[in-house]
């Protein structure tokens, strides 16, 4: 397993990308299916398709938060199990994996119970109505069931993808999307069980993915293993995995804020129509958004681990060719999206008042995008190094700085279509500022580099 790991130190950079960005990234695909396919299905239903649908994006901001958690467990210590790897500190990795394992199982409990109690006001102020949230409320019941399979199927598999083992990680997603792409149409058409056959579908795939990440890192094909020792507290560990992990739960959190802003400012200035938009907005910007987190999180392992080894060339290298493929994609799936909107929102519903207002409002909300996979790129890499805070300045930039205050104000002058006006802006800014702030901060990594190697000389 050692020489697995430390390929990432000497094999070619363009064949250790083809090797495990590729898998990654055809893992968040697949991973994004569980709730594309939900909506795509719901949204379909006769008669009440547009409403369940409207019903489902409500709940968005609850799942978003839930999967937060996961990548504050996943991707702050996933990073650094990999740079102990990279220092031939095999105990020290397994502590980090292992405390994750814990700081998992906590939240899973605390967010269950949190959501059942409070689930019906949250759901109203985030923008239901009586007449959605009956369809929130039957996919929430069921949905909140799973949450410690959310937890265990997101976070842990991180850790197998931190090793090198992009294609087991693959797997793990993969074999719960092909279960929930399955059971979707059987349980919500044939068994009539709508929304709730979509909800059921759901915890049941993630629970066949969480038992197979699970299987895996308790296994020795895994290079650090779940052990018993070491699932005592480390606090040390924690704070050390909560101070990277921020970051990218930052990330995600404050998309289930952003959720909740865009929902109850459509449903003030505009109606259910507005509010049922924005889900259909949103599942096509995960459409390129998972996937270049995928890229980008594939590559992870690269950096960390070369970062730890002191190797600031290969880091060189392998962020320029991430860059260049993350713009290359943002820009091609924007194009598409300004060009072809309505064929986009006929993928989740059948409504003619609904695509017809999505084919107005999606070139708008995705005018931006293009530039967005720089940022993406950049704050994975100073998450790979550990930086993270500069990590957690860019994740509050565009979402906390930017987006949200743009989507309050905005509206107050331009109607409804500020909201949508507000995410192109935001896109647009922070993904400048990161790429400055990433060029600043590697000349002063080369140049230290370069110090170190005359005082070796």
């Amino acid at each position: 397993m050692q020489k697995d790991n430390e390929r990432l130190g000497t094999e070619p950079i363009g064949k250790l990308i083809w090797q495990l960005a590729l898998p990654a990234v055809a893992a968040q695909l697949v991973n994004v299916l569980y709730n594309i396919v939900d909506r795509m299905y719901i949204g379909h239903i006769p008669v009440v398709g547009a409403q369940a649908l409207t019903g489902l994006g409500i709940c968005f901001p609850i799942l978003i938060l839930i999967s937060a958690f996961s990548a504050f467990v996943g991707n702050g210590g996933a990073p650094l199990a990999a740079i102990q790897m990279g220092k031939k500190n095999k105990e020290g990795a397994e502590r980090i994996l292992n405390n994750g394992v814990v700081m998992l199982i906590g939240f899973s409990i605390i967010l269950t119970v949190v959501f059942y109690i409070f689930k019906e006001p949250f759901l109203y102020a985030f923008g239901a109505s009586d007449d959605t949230i009956v369809y929130a409320l039957q996919y929430l019941d069921i949905y909140l069931l799973g949450t410690v399979f959310v937890q265990f199927a997101m976070g842990l598999n991180m850790f197998i993808t931190s090793q090198g083992f992009a294609k087991t990680a693959m797997l793990s997603v993969l074999i719960g999307a092909v279960i929930n792409i399955v059971l979707d149409p059987i349980l919500i058409f044939v068994f009539d069980m709508g929304v709730q056959g979509a909800a059921i579908a759901t915890i049941f795939s993630q629970a066949c993915s969480a038992i197979w990440v699970v299987r895996f890192l308790c296994s020795e094909k895994s290079g650090i293993r779940i052990k018993k020792e070491y699932m005592k507290p480390n606090w040390k560990i924690i704070g050390s995995i909560a101070a990277l992990g921020v970051s990218p739960f930052i990330m995600q959190a404050t998309e289930s804020l952003i959720n909740i802003i865009f929902n109850s400012g459509l449903q003030h200035y505009g109606n259910d129509l507005y509010v049922g938009s924005m889900t259909i907005l949103q599942s096509v910007m995960q459409l390129i958004s998972v996937p270049v987190m995928g890229l980008t999180m594939g590559t992870q392992p690269i950096i960390s681990y070369n970062y730890g080894a002191e190797n600031v060339q290969r880091i060189k290298k392998t962020v320029g060719i991430v860059v260049g493929i993350t713009f290359s994609l943002t820009t091609l799936y924007c194009l598409a999206t300004v060009f072809f909107p309505t064929i986009f929102a006929s993928l989740f519903t059948t409504n003619a008042e609904l695509i017809a207002l999505v084919g107005k409002v999606l070139p708008i909300f995705m005018a931006g995008i293009w530039i967005f996979g720089i940022q993406m790129a950049c704050q994975a890499a100073f998450l790979g190094m550990g930086q993270a805070k500069i990590s957690l300045f860019l994740a509050l930039l565009r979402k906390v700085i930017l987006l949200i205050p743009l989507a309050l104000i905005l509206p107050k002058f331009t109607g409804v279509m500020g909201i949508f006006y507000s995410e192109p802006i935001a896109d647009v800014l922070s993904a400048v500022t990161a790429g400055i702030l990433f060029v600043r901060f590697f000349r002063k990594l080369l140049r230290m580099n370069g110090d170190k190697e005359k005082e070796m000389a």
